[in-house]
């Protein structure tokens, strides 16, 4: 039974290295998005057994996105990058996003009505 133990407590290990590294990664790229945008906010949302999703918005409106493979592992590369992280997206925080003409025509596209193929 022991040895049993002992596999199962390496394998946790050898997971919570990943997610440390991962967690690193993530808050690297978080790091070099806020330095070409001027500064960045963010919010973690679960998007199921994909992970969590890391909303992204910079000081000059621009946007993106990153997705951690846990929640948790996404908390800790906002907390390594040290952004603001807002609950939701929603008011002054999403009104802080700057889209453009490639944004509007993918969103058109997507309406009824709207343009096919855009």
């Amino acid at each position: 039974m022991a040895d049993t133990k002992q596999v199962d407590e390496g394998t946790d290990a050898q997971q919570g290295a990943g997610a440390e590294r991962r967690a690193a990664k993530l808050a690297k790229e978080i790091n070099a998005f806020a330095a070409a945008h001027g500064g960045a906010e963010g919010q973690v949302a679960y998007i199921g057994q994909r992970g969590a999703r890391i909303v992204l918005v910079g000081a000059d409106g621009g946007w993106g996105d990153l997705v951690a493979p846990t929640y948790a592992v996404a908390e800790k590369a906002v907390q390594k990058a040290g952004i603001t992280v807002h609950e939701a997206f929603d008011g002054e925080f999403a009104a802080k996003v700057t889209t453009g003409p490639y944004e509007w025509t993918r969103m058109a596209g997507i309406q009824v009505g709207g343009r096919r193929g855009a």
